[in-house]
């Protein structure tokens, strides 16, 4: 795939590939520091949107107190025990979706949460922040378990640009005990 995208330092020319189930059947911090820079993709309305994603969170199993899994197996986090690579959507505040993608080997209950992006291809939306992200997307739950790896909202890897990562602690979990002041969610500048 090669593009032509505007990514705020100017026009540039970029040939990806799309990420596939193997790149997610990994630890969630390691696919969540390695997803900064990579695309995200989907055709909205008829207008193929594509994103360069610049922040992250990991989460990283059932011990993970910030984690939806640590609670165990439900209705809402049962696609966290499934295979790799496919969309975890939820609702928070009755309002705003977030989209999350499914990592590690099945069972493990791992995901990271798409936090931030940058629109591409001249798009003008606001990205910052994990409900902007999935409402520019027009993400909603009849996205959950969508398969990331298939042709209707997948990721493509941004070979022809890199960001610097800084880590930071997760955002919005005081309610996590120790894991709040875990080094999870990352940043490229």
């Amino acid at each position: 795939m090669e593009v032509k995208t505007i990514n705020g330092l100017g026009l540039s020319r970029y040939r990806g590939k799309k990420l596939e189930r193997a790149f997610f059947r990994r630890g969630a911090e390691a696919v969540a520091r390695e997803l900064i820079g990579s695309v995200l993709v989907r055709t909205v309305d008829g207008v193929r949107r594509m994103a360069m994603i610049t922040e992250t969170e990991a989460y990283v199993g059932t011990h993970d107190l910030a984690c939806h899994a640590s609670k165990g197996r439900t209705r809402r986090t049962e696609i966290m025990f499934g295979p790799p690579g496919y969309a975890y959507v939820y609702l928070i505040y009755g309002m705003y979706h977030m989209l999350n993608i499914v990592t590690a080997d099945e069972g493990d209950a791992q995901a990271v949460l798409l936090r931030g992006a940058q629109p591409m291809d001249h798009w003008d939306a606001v990205l910052t922040g994990p409900g902007k992200l999935a409402g520019a997307f027009q993400i909603t739950l009849a996205d959950r378990g969508t398969d990331m790896t298939g042709d209707e909202l997948y990721i493509v890897k941004n070979a022809g640009y890199h960001l610097n990562v800084i880590t930071t602690p997760r955002i919005g979990i005081d309610y996590a005990g120790e894991w709040k002041h875990a080094p999870l969610r990352f940043v490229g500048t």
